[in-house]
């Protein structure tokens, strides 16, 4: 069982959902609401001042359950994925685009997906899951266009158009390769 951090290093048993570590930030400023998030390899729950430890372990144990499930929900199976991936084609190509699978890969460090023109494949990289559903909408709409389109020419670019999130899920990614290099 994963071992997690409350607080000042005390060291506690964590649920199995923990990622590697749990830091529990109490507030004196926060009265009633708990938050938590994912910082890196390590889960951040901040909870009232005044919660007793009994109500930081119950707290803690829910939040990583909301965050579990949270995630959970935006990690599409591969089965999934090439349903989404049909919706899209429908939605913003006409249906033209029809790839032959797609899939999520863990091999893709440096690309977030690729497109195999020759047999009509996709793979999505492992590093969107969990990410906004728009960007990996996105990222599947930039390589089913490639089915039509094999360059970044104008062609290309038209027909993301139509895809009202692109800058915005362009600026994302980027953000997200600029902290990654960054090493931050």
């Amino acid at each position: 069982m994963p071992r997690a951090v409350y607080g000042r290093g005390v060291a506690h048993d964590a649920p199995p959902s923990a990622v590697t570590s749990v830091e529990v930030r109490r507030s004196r400023r926060r009265t009633a609401t708990v938050s938590a998030y994912r910082e890196g390899d390590r889960t951040i729950v901040a909870i009232p001042a005044r919660f007793s430890r009994a109500q930081e372990q119950e707290w803690v144990a829910k939040m990583l359950a909301r965050l579990e499930n949270k995630e959970r929900r935006r990690r599409p199976s591969d089965d999934e994925l090439a349903t989404r991936a049909a919706d899209l084609s429908e939605r913003y190509l006409d249906g033209l685009a029809r790839p032959s699978s797609v899939r999520w890969s863990g091999n893709q460090d440096r690309r977030w997906g690729s497109c195999t023109l020759g047999d009509g494949s996709i793979r999505i990289s492992t590093r969107l899951q969990g990410m906004p559903a728009w960007v990996l909408d996105y990222v599947l709409l930039h390589e089913l266009a490639h089915l039509l389109h094999a360059g970044h020419g104008p062609e290309f670019w038209r027909l993301l158009e139509s895809y009202p999130r692109t800058e915005r899920a362009k600026g994302f990614l980027e953000g997200v390769t600029f902290v990654s290099e960054d090493g931050a």
